[in-house]
């Protein structure tokens, strides 16, 4: 268990016993003894089971995962501390109303504990690289309090042979031969080798140079481009081998799923009314007459077009305007055939903008979803003319139901290319879990709160 993992579990302990004393005393749980040490035991023993006190997990969406199995897992095991017959509605909403209480708790334990504490628990971290891997490396660290990595500095390998081109900050690099005095100086416990393409020879040198100093010394591997393909690190009798999972059954992920789809388009559908009625308002405001929603047809899963409905958030005719742009414009079309839309788009409508900044103009689509034509998470809905584009991308993509949002739309939205696009949707394809659409809705949901990068 890690230091901040003793400071959670003893947080939540006393939650626990203050909250199931309250439902009891309502008269919501009815239960006293043993019972409430068993559920005790049982509640903790998920937590330390499932890892949450480890300090291993370095992402918000990981600690996400573990607390929806852990609680769970709680839930469903309170069933079996007590006899079947015992068990009422009443007892179940409490249990359920209990489950949730604590794991709202947790989540908000496991944010805060690691910002508020920030400086108790943190990990002074030396980064071994100067170039475009430790510089991102460093950014990561940087943005995310989970992993309580806190970057001190940076070595210049240039005695090791080893040449970088300087991105990182110059005033927080040190020279190969400092490394001793600073790891001293500023109680370094962490190193990070952030030099993919660094020799065994030198790997296992530095490895040598750190082990004695520090209590944790971790690399990057070498990775050509992005990894697209389902991968799991395997220790074959001392060989690290990576191997594609990707045959591994998840019939009870793909149920969950639907499920997931099922409810999020019928809330929308809801949504939708007073939605509707708010652009219907703003667009005769702005004196267009058109109409309110657009039909388009999309390429769907395995390869069957369906209409996708959105609100129009271009004036009307967009079409025919696109291609005369195209015709008269060589920058245009330039920009176009590279990343299948434009930056500044002059056909976009007053409330077109904003509808797109907030990502309003695609919620029509959950009328698709719920029918499953589309899914909540999944690739980009390409046109039929975008096909010939999408080449050898085209037959993995198409396995899959389109999504209202997906990697596209988290990992840079406008700011990515059309070819970047079907890597990262082919990477949606080979990489997929349910807990990866659990993360991709997360990211979503703060990227549209916050405003980043609308398309």
């Amino acid at each position: 268990m890690s230091k901040i993992g003793y400071l959670k579990i003893t947080i939540e302990f006393i939650f626990y016993w203050i909250l199931i004393n309250f439902l009891q005393e309502i008269n919501l749980l009815r239960f006293y003894g043993e019972y409430t040490i068993k559920l005790c035991a049982l509640y903790f023993l998920m937590q330390l089971l499932i890892g949450r006190y480890q300090g291993k997990v370095l992402l918000m969406y990981d600690e996400i995962r573990l607390l929806i199995l852990s609680h769970l897992g709680f839930f469903f095991g309170s069933f079996l501390i007590f006899p079947f017959d015992s068990w009422t509605i009443r007892k179940i909403y409490g249990f359920l109303l209990l489950s949730l209480a604590l794991f709202l708790l947790a989540g908000f334990n496991s944010r805060y504990s690691h910002k508020v504490f920030r400086k108790n628990f943190k990990h002074n971290t030396l980064i071994v690289g100067i170039g475009h891997t430790a510089a991102r490396l460093a950014f990561v660290c940087r943005g995310n309090s989970y992993s309580l990595l806190d970057v001190q500095g940076f070595v210049n390998c240039k005695s090791f042979g080893i040449n970088q081109e300087q991105i990182v900050d110059k005033d927080l690099t040190i020279q190969l031969e400092d490394v001793d005095l600073f790891i001293e100086s500023h109680n370094i416990d962490t190193v990070l080798i952030a030099i993919p393409e660094i020799k065994k020879i030198d790997l296992d040198s530095l490895f040598r140079m750190f082990k004695e100093k520090v209590s944790v010394i971790k690399y990057l591997p070498q990775v050509n481009g992005l990894v697209t393909f389902d991968t799991k690190v395997e220790d074959f009798d001392g060989i690290l081998m990576i191997s594609n999972s990707r045959g591994v059954s998840k019939i009870g992920s793909y149920v969950l799923k639907r499920i997931m789809d099922i409810c999020a388009g019928l809330c929308g559908i809801f949504l939708l009314i007073p939605l509707t009625i708010f652009v219907y308002i703003k667009t005769r405001k702005s004196g267009d007459k058109g109409p309110i929603f657009y039909v388009q047809k999309r390429i769907g899963k395995d390869g069957k077009e369906f209409k996708i409905y959105k609100f129009r958030t271009m004036v009307e005719g967009a079409d025919k305007i696109l291609e005369d742009l195209i015709l008269k414009d060589p920058l245009i079309r330039d920009e176009y055939k590279k990343s299948k839309k434009l930056v500044d788009d002059p056909r976009i409508t007053e409330i077109g903008k904003f509808l797109r900044e907030k990502s309003l103009d695609e919620f029509p689509q959950l009328i698709n979803v719920f029918l499953g034509q589309m899914s909540l998470i999944g690739p980009r809905p390409y046109l039929p003319r975008e096909k010939k584009d999408m080449g050898d991308y085209y037959d993995d993509i198409i396995c899959c139901k389109p999504g209202l949002t997906g990697m596209w739309q988290t990992h840079g939205r406008s700011d990515v290319d059309f070819e970047h696009r079907l890597v990262l949707d082919e990477y949606y394809y080979r990489n997929w879990s349910f807990w990866l659409d659990v993360t991709i809705l997360f990211k979503t949901v703060k990227q549209v709160l916050y405003g980043y990068g609308a398309f």
